[in-house]
């Protein structure tokens, strides 16, 4: 059960290798995580994340996960339940794509919206629905500052953070009143393995920031949190601005 701060016990990480998510999963385990759970494709990197984990105390234990293999979801997530029950399930896996290419390789979109929605759309299910049969706990959905507004330079990506976002909005909205709380993380850009070469966008963050912001969404129980903060008052109008200019804009 979560502690009177609202910061959960135990915590399942979907994208176990996920720097955010480790990031975070450090930050918890300072406060009062003791289990943390971490899916994701069997690899060296994933055993080292575990043993990294361990080292700051905590019971750290890995599960085989793939996000492009729905049927199997089900069976991954129900290992972990039938263990115990999890008080947060934080759904952190994704990957950028590699704009230019995935346009003349359509392939490559598909891998990127599979990943990044269908897969998330999948786990999310699974995972809400047994948060809602233990009764209680908080899904914790990374999407990305990307989703607010799709540019031209990154449209695979930014729509498939769009369609999970919107995903996690209503399902939020579904699960309200059940005991189990839904919370949309919306990073700018995140200084990460993932990311290194690109240009850095304004606003950038790392992911211990990102990890700070959930811990404050948590004890909050905030359903929508922007990291850093300030990226929601610049969306804001950046929502409502022509198409026709926005595509002008050196973003």
């Amino acid at each position: 059960m979560k502690d009177a701060f609202g910061l959960p016990q135990s915590l399942l990480v979907l994208g176990g290798t996920s720097e955010i998510a480790l990031a975070t999963a450090r930050r918890l385990i300072m406060r009062r995580t003791r289990t943390v759970w971490l899916a994701g494709r069997p690899s060296p990197a994933l055993e080292e994340a575990a043993e990294g984990l361990r080292a700051r105390g905590a019971e750290v234990r890995t599960v085989a996960f793939d996000a492009l293999d729905p049927e199997s979801h089900e069976t991954a997530l129900g290992k972990v339940f039938a263990e115990g029950d999890i008080d947060m399930v934080l759904l952190a896996f994704g990957i950028l794509g590699d704009q230019a290419q995935d346009e003349r390789e359509p392939a490559g979109a598909v891998r990127v919206a599979q990943t990044n929605y269908t897969g998330a759309v999948s786990a999310g299910l699974v995972g809400a629905r047994a948060l809602q049969a233990q009764g209680h706990g908080s899904l914790v959905v990374l999407s990305s500052v990307a989703a607010e507004r799709v540019r031209r330079a990154n449209f695979i990506y930014g729509s498939s953070k769009a369609g999970l976002d919107a995903f996690a909005q209503g399902l939020g909205d579904a699960l309200h009143g059940t005991g189990v709380h839904v919370m949309v993380v919306r990073p700018g850009f995140v200084r990460s393995k993932m990311t290194t070469g690109l240009a850095e966008t304004p606003f950038a963050t790392s992911p211990e920031a990102v990890a700070t912001a959930v811990e404050l969404g948590l004890r909050r129980r905030s359903e929508t949190v922007w990291v850093p903060g300030a990226l929601r008052l610049v969306m804001a109008p950046l929502r409502h601005v022509p198409r026709r200019v926005f595509r002008r804009l050196p973003m």
